[in-house]
């Protein structure tokens, strides 16, 4: 067994120092020398770029191009809009100077200080206020609108407790900025770029997920609504994993930002944004992944197969190659992603385990006897369970079999979902239920008072008030006042 599986810390004994654990010995992503910082490893980086591609592709789908804005803005930019600026102002990154100069000293550089900017630029926490400063170029008449533009992009917010793909103070994400000339259709919008996050998750990711809208307490800064899916984790927390913004005339109004509708009357454009990050990597880590390693969904594993020969001679391992190649070559023909280890500075057993770990979804081991019995011994990541087969068509088998798994764990996290959301009615259980984890279903009176008490005395949140939950009106648990529906609580990352 590798060493690296050994010192693997156990679920059941301390699930975060068990993820820590496997983002760094997956080889995923590391702390930098900045501190809050990560370096996202070539690895990691490969599931990151699976995501980014098929969300790219859905993206431009639903009408959407790319552009890109920059990465400093204006600190009066900031200013423009009240409630956003509140919302950020505390984990903004300042720029004060352009220029280093040697000290005088030969210690090194220091900041000159004759190079002071006359306005202060900050490092990017969102782009809402450059983005809207821009499209008062863009936009004169409602046939500018709508503009459906998305940036691939590095934000930066202050963090000081991190921890790697969850909470960093520098994270990659794409964001949408998008301008429609009336308020239906920005709903529309930012309702329609909340399923699409939900499909990736489901369909892609394998991540069952709640959709809804976040109470005012909790919605983004400078939102008229925000829109949610939040996901289970398998320590029964909830992850934010994408979230859509419906602005209303906000940013329009900050930036003066109008146009001439049908009417030939002026008014101010309606805005949406969205957007999801590197924090879908912790999701996907902490819904599937077990004592062994990742488990990763086929539609997003770097490597969807490994071939990995076991012979006792060069001329054994000629014989291995050639037939392992020829099911390689089959496997790409149908847009499968495969590797054939035949490397010789590492003993199959190791292998076997480095690829566990890593969460390789099928691994196909072919030794001297297979190849004189025109067989292959096939595992399945997900279940752990190996058969041996006949090399016949193995490459019509592996299609299926990749099929499955990415159908089986999407059921597991779902059953584990299921299993773990609860209803409960006073405010005692929901005290003593909330310690146990898991997503409850709960009547709250609507008010920030209520919501705030809850957080402080038991670190639950409103996670969302779900599109297709109980509507059944009832008393909140709390105060006893009426209640229009369930709300989602849980605690959460």
């Amino acid at each position: 067994m590798a060493k690296e599986l050994k010192d693997l810390t156990k679920r059941a004994d301390n699930y975060s120092q068990w993820y820590n654990d496997l983002v760094v010995k997956a080889d995923l992503a590391e702390q930098s020398a900045v501190r809050g910082c990560m370096v996202i490893k070539p690895y990691g980086y490969a599931i990151w770029e699976k995501m980014q591609r098929q969300l790219d592709d859905m993206f431009k789908a639903t009408g959407h191009v790319n552009a890109y804005f920059p990465l400093l803005i204006p600190k009066s930019f900031l200013s423009r809009e009240a409630e956003h600026v509140e919302g950020f102002a505390k984990e903004c990154a300042v720029v004060t100077h352009y220029r280093l100069k040697n000290a005088a000293d030969g210690s090194g550089v220091v900041v000159d200080p004759s190079a002071k900017l006359e306005e202060e630029l900050i490092i990017r926490p969102t782009s809402e206020t450059i983005i809207w400063n821009t499209y008062k170029n863009w936009i004169q008449s409602y046939r500018d609108l709508p503009i459906l533009c998305n940036q691939w992009a590095n934000v930066f917010r202050w963090e000081m407790r991190t921890r790697l793909f969850l909470r960093t103070a520098e994270f990659l994400w794409q964001e949408g900025h998008t301008a429609h000339a009336t308020r239906e259709e920005a709903e529309t919008e930012a309702r329609r770029m909340l399923d699409v996050y939900a499909d990736f998750a489901e369909n892609f990711m394998a991540v069952p997920v709640v959709k809804g809208v976040k109470s005012a307490n909790e919605r983004f800064a400078g939102a008229l609504d925000t829109y949610t899916i939040e996901a289970m984790m398998q320590d029964g927390k909830a992850l934010q994993s994408g979230t859509s913004h419906f602005l209303g005339q906000n940013f329009a109004k900050a930036f003066d930002v109008q146009f001439i509708n049908k009417n030939n009357e002026l008014e101010y454009v309606w805005a949406t944004s969205w957007g999801v990050s590197t924090r879908l990597m912790g999701a996907l880590i902490m819904t599937h992944s077990d004592d062994n390693g990742l488990v990763l969904p086929p539609k997003l594993a770097p490597i969807q197969v490994v071939i990995i020969p076991i012979y006792k001679n060069a001329e054994q391992l000629q014989a291995i190659d050639a037939k392992a190649n020829e099911i390689a070559d089959k496997l790409r023909t149908m847009g499968i992603s495969v590797k054939y280890d035949n490397a010789d500075n590492k003993r199959p057993g190791f292998k076997f385990a480095d690829y566990e770990l890593k969460g390789v979804p099928v691994r196909l081991v072919m030794g001297g006897r297979d190849l004189e019995n025109g067989t292959v011994e096939v595992m399945r990541r997900d279940t752990l369970e190996k058969e041996t087969m006949s090399v016949e068509n193995i490459e019509q088998v592996v299609k299926t079999l990749l099929d499955e798994i990415q159908a089986n764990i999407f059921q597991k996290a779902l059953k584990y979902r299921q299993e773990h959301t609860i209803t409960v009615d006073s405010y005692d259980e929901f005290k003593e239920k909330i310690e146990e984890g898991g997503f409850i279903l709960a009547h709250w009176d609507g008010t920030t008072e209520t919501e705030e008490r809850i957080k402080e005395e038991t670190k639950a949140t409103i996670r969302c008030i779900p599109f297709d939950g109980d509507t059944t009106p009832g008393v909140c648990m709390v105060t006893g006042k009426s209640s229009a529906r369930r709300v989602l609580f849980a605690r959460s990352y």
